[in-house]
């Protein structure tokens, strides 16, 4: 592959094949997790626009619902402030046959929390001595847990920036908080930097993805996770479609007895 097609990432034909085939074995991965009841923790952690939000949603697509959810934490409640700082993240942890992707997670306390003061420097030093120990319980305890960084450059970050603000769709993406990646990112370099060396464990790994090409970073991501499960297929019951009975003494009541949604499509022009 030449430097300009790696810059560019794969060809929309080409991605949107291998994302099929990727998201084919996300089912097939899900399913070996429902049956074998194991628990599975995916933490996305970034930048601002890094593309984490459209890594979970091609990964969360097609699965079942019932057995994978996204956990996404609002700003703590006046009562979770009052609770042990890993409190409300692990009410949320996988339960047998379940898939959890946390966008965002505790590793807040090491990120804006830090850079922005919104923890105090004992908090912080305490959340980098406790966050390895807990995740060997958890991993201990049988738990699959992964740690993806995407990374992204501050140009291509920019970029993304002033496309949301154009974009009515995604403006709500963007925040007074995430203006300060712009102007602190060096301190915000600097903490990612110290979050490694304190939370990068053998038992728990980071693994950075390089997402300045986001369709790139969605294929090598999810490929990487399911590399990282040791699922098998697991083959789905045999179903076999009865025959629809007759109506015989059944006979609809009439559509004016009900109200129905206007019909807008109808007055759109045909393609």
């Amino acid at each position: 592959m030449s430097a300009k097609s790696k810059k560019d990432g794969p060809t929309r034909a080409a991605y949107e094949a291998e994302l099929e085939q990727l998201q084919i074995e996300l089912v097939a991965m899900q399913q070996w997790v429902v049956s074998t009841g194991a628990r599975v923790l995916v933490i996305f952690e970034g930048r601002d626009a890094a593309g984490k939000g459209g890594a979970i949603k091609r990964i969360i697509q097609y699965l079942n619902p019932r057995s994978a959810r996204v956990v996404a934490l609002a700003v703590p409640t006046e009562r979770e402030q009052g609770q042990w700082y890993f409190q409300r993240y692990l009410e949320r942890l996988p339960a047998a046959g379940e898939i959890v992707l946390m966008d965002r997670s505790w590793y807040n306390r090491a990120g804006v929390e830090h850079v922005l003061g919104y923890c105090t420097p004992e908090q912080y030093d305490r959340f980098l001595g406790q966050a390895p120990a807990l995740e060997r319980l958890l991993v201990e305890d049988g738990i699959m847990l992964f740690k993806y960084w995407f990374s992204v450059s501050d140009d291509e970050q920019q970029k993304r920036f002033k496309s949301r603000l154009k974009d009515p769709m995604r403006r709500w993406k963007l925040s007074e908080t995430d203006l300060h990646s712009i102007t602190r990112w060096e301190e915000y370099s600097r903490a990612k930097d110290d979050m490694f060396k304190a939370t990068d464990i053998p038992e728990a790994p980071w693994w950075t993805v390089e997402s300045d090409v986001k369709k790139s970073a969605r294929l090598n991501m999810i490929s990487h996770l399911l590399s990282q499960i040791p699922y098998e297929t697991v083959a789905p019951k045999k179903l076999k479609l009865p025959d629809r009975p007759s109506a015989d003494d059944y006979e609809r009541p009439a559509r004016e007895l009900y109200k129905y949604v206007p019909d807008r499509a109808g007055d759109l022009e045909e393609a």
